[in-house]
């Protein structure tokens, strides 16, 4: 049994490493959609008030609020498979509780890519409001997602991938971390 824990900054990679995970059958738990659910059951727009919410959930329920809400999805996938992958962690406090939950068994890799590489990344997905059309700029994301203690994660991770290369390239070194393992990577 595995738990990989992807962490890193917006833009960085974290969803292309799901995408990679659950192309090889492995199930994926992104912590991310626990925060957008929240949103639509409090009417509001995941795609402008993602990070307002992220931040009340844990004001409300503690810092590790929405791990402890993703622990049970974890569980249920570890049911029938051998390896679980869990995107968006967002801070110490969160890598703490899946250590707690799994042991030895969890991975933290974080993927690293610098800020313009992130900015056109997200740029190109589309997917995130823009600071123009009332969503937040990527450098009040950083530090959002910073002052939630994802530095601290970052530096707890086991591994790391820089991911600023091709996406090809990232996709390979993706697929080798869970076909073969951390010690398969060139770190």
């Amino acid at each position: 049994m595995t738990v990989i824990g992807i962490v890193g900054l917006p833009g960085s990679g974290k969803s292309e490493a799901a995408n990679v995970a659950a192309e090889m059958g492995v199930p994926v738990v992104t912590m991310g959609d626990v925060i957008r659910e929240e949103c639509r059951d409090r009417g509001l727009d995941p795609a402008t008030d993602h990070g307002t919410v992220a931040k009340a959930l844990r004001e409300e329920n503690g810092p590790a609020a929405i791990a402890e809400r993703s622990l049970p999805m974890i569980e249920v996938e570890l049911e029938s498979n051998d390896t679980v992958l869990v995107d968006g962690i967002r801070s110490d406090v969160e890598v703490e509780a899946f250590e707690s939950a799994f042991g030895d068994t969890f991975l933290l890799v974080e993927v690293d890519a610098p800020f313009e590489l992130r900015a056109d990344r997200l740029d190109l997905r589309g997917r995130d409001t823009s600071a123009e059309d009332g969503g937040e700029s990527l450098e009040d994301r950083d530090a959002r997602e910073l002052g939630f203690g994802m530095g601290e994660a970052m530096e707890m991770a086991d591994l790391t991938i820089e991911n600023t290369e091709t996406l090809a390239a990232f996709q390979r070194t993706v697929r080798t971390l869970i076909r073969d393992g951390p010690e398969a990577l060139d770190q």
